[in-house]
């Protein structure tokens, strides 16, 4: 952390003479998102690609309201930006900038060690690593475990790094030597982002729409026409943390619900393992847009087995909406179409709360599977808060259920 020394003159009680201080002020300093963007910018960073993150939202809505256009991607998961960043570099010998929360180091594994990597194809590329779970700092608890691990699995994987300094002096160096290793080593380096790295910055390219529910009315909707034996998964992010509320404002034990709060992207994988082992028990997915798209391939694995029992609804506000409202990868997706050409026996839309309830009708009275698009708007209470248990409860509470 850097600091400015506040400058206070300190003299002897009986002399008057000026002493040394006993101590020095401290400041807290930040850094700013257009700064750090220059710097990369002398270095020849153009291009940008990635899965927005919390820690990193600042300098990601700087670089999403300020690139050139073509220049910066938000891709489906993180495996793809480092794929992508690979075939920048082979058009133009320029080093990319590629961003990830270190939740998403699983998704770049197989792209790294199978192609960047220094004795593979050796292709230099710089990783920005949001440091979630941090030792020390309050986290959720699939954050402390991967924060914890985190630079075990940089060394483990070959990737050199150090931590991002909060202030241009210190980042201007960290960028010099990131460079200098990438391009003697050839082969990617990262630089780990610590929380409150980064001065705010505001998104002026928000995703916007003209849908008229929120996330929260339409889940209400969608619980209260559930039946009290019907299981829930639901995805990561925002939804979970609002079906937890939703549940304890509707007097329920929330038994019912699996909270997926981390593994974006694999609620939808989690309810096909329930649904084709508790046959008579209707699984309901709650999923989201980002999530969907980042392991959609699943949708072909639900199609092709085609469990009777497996009701998927996607909460499509064509955003991510839980680290900073950034446009998803591509929100004119058509999650319908796609259902159906996967091997799901319907698929349609809902946008009103009346839509949502026959919609609701249509899924509890067909088979499976079912995929139900509520088109929302991006956004959530500012008194959203977390689920007070544990994970290990949710999980104890839940395996009870099901033997129901």
């Amino acid at each position: 952390m850097f600091c400015r020394q506040l400058v206070r003159r300190f003299f002897n009680a009986k002399s008057r003479e000026p002493i040394e201080p006993p101590y020095l002020e401290l400041q807290r300093d930040f850094l700013e998102p257009s700064e750090f963007y220059q710097e990369l910018s002398k270095h020849g960073v153009s291009f940008y690609a990635g899965v927005p993150d919390s820690l990193l939202k600042d300098f990601c809505a700087y670089v999403q309201d300020n690139a050139p256009p073509g220049q910066h991607v938000i891709t489906v998961n993180e495996g793809t930006a480092v794929s992508m960043a690979a075939g920048y570099y082979l058009a133009t010998k320029k080093i990319p900038c590629v961003y990830l929360q270190n939740s998403g180091l699983g998704n770049i594994v197989n792209p790294y060690m199978s192609l960047a990597h220094p004795k593979v194809y050796g292709i230099p590329m710089l990783y920005l690593i949001g440091w979630r779970g941090e030792p020390g700092k309050k986290d959720e608890p699939q954050h402390l475990v991967q924060g914890k691990r985190m630079n075990g699995i940089l060394t483990e994987m070959g990737i050199q790094y150090d931590v991002l300094p909060d202030y241009i002096e210190g980042a201007a160096e960290a960028l010099d030597t990131a460079f200098y290793s990438m391009k003697t080593r050839n082969g990617p380096y990262a630089l780990l982002v610590k929380r409150q790295c980064f001065t705010n910055y505001k998104l002026k390219n928000m995703a916007k729409n003209n849908y008229q529910l929120t996330r929260e009315d339409a889940l209400t909707e969608v619980i209260q026409n559930t039946r009290p034996l019907d299981v829930c998964v639901s995805t990561t992010g925002f939804l979970s943390r609002e079906l937890f509320e939703l549940r304890q404002r509707l007097n329920q034990t929330g038994e019912q619900d699996f909270l997926t709060v981390g593994s974006m992207g694999h609620a939808s994988s989690i309810a096909l393992g329930i649904a084709q082992v508790k046959k008579s028990r209707q699984v309901y997915c709650l999923d989201g847009d980002g999530a969907m798209m980042m392991h959609m391939g699943a949708l072909a694995q639900i199609g092709n087995i085609g469990p009777t029992n497996y009701k998927h609804i996607l909460f499509n506000n064509q955003a991510h909406d839980s680290v900073g409202a950034q446009p998803t990868s591509n929100p004119l997706v058509n999650f319908t179409q796609i259902a159906l050409g996967c091997g799901y026996k319907d698929a349609f839309q809902a946008q009103t709360k009346e839509e949502i309830v026959k919609g609701m009708e249509r899924l509890n009275k067909n088979d499976g599977p079912i995929l139900m698009e509520i088109l929302i708007k991006p956004g959530v209470r500012k008194d959203l808060g977390r689920p007070t248990t544990s994970t290990f409860e949710n999980k104890e509470k839940f395996m009870h259920f099901l033997t129901y």
